[in-house]
């Protein structure tokens, strides 16, 4: 079994990580870190201390009506994917952990467009 971050627990939810294959879990948001268990493998398991977050980013769709995911960049380690029942409560429980500044909206569908056609004339 695997050894907690936490030593106080403040929110869990089910959730998805997308971590190569899908993993359906748990998500527990603690005194010390992020952290989320696979419900079948307890192997699989993801744990991220807040000191390690760099940012936090959601996918905001409909003007904040629906967030179907949210990642976390860490310093070192790359980012990770997640969706979960709550999202909304999730990143709210993150604020008390992460600064503000730090929590940011992934790009848009026709900002990503948008890019790249500007980066296409950039090139030439």
């Amino acid at each position: 079994m695997v050894q907690s971050l936490n030593t106080k627990v403040g929110f869990i939810t089910d959730a998805t990580a997308f971590t190569g294959l899908t993993d359906y879990g748990k998500i527990m948001i603690g005194d010390k870190g992020f952290e989320f268990y696979n419900s079948r493998d307890s192997r699989k398991f993801v744990q991220i201390p807040w000191e390690e977050v760099d940012y936090v980013i959601a996918s905001v769709m409909f003007k904040g009506k629906w967030i179907p995911r949210y990642a976390i960049q860490t310093k070192k380690n790359g980012t990770f994917t997640f969706s979960s029942k709550q999202p909304k409560k999730v990143l709210r429980e993150m604020q008390e952990y992460v600064a503000p500044d730090h929590m940011v909206q992934s790009l848009g569908f026709f900002d990503v467009i948008k890019r790249a056609f500007q980066s296409m004339g950039k090139k030439k």
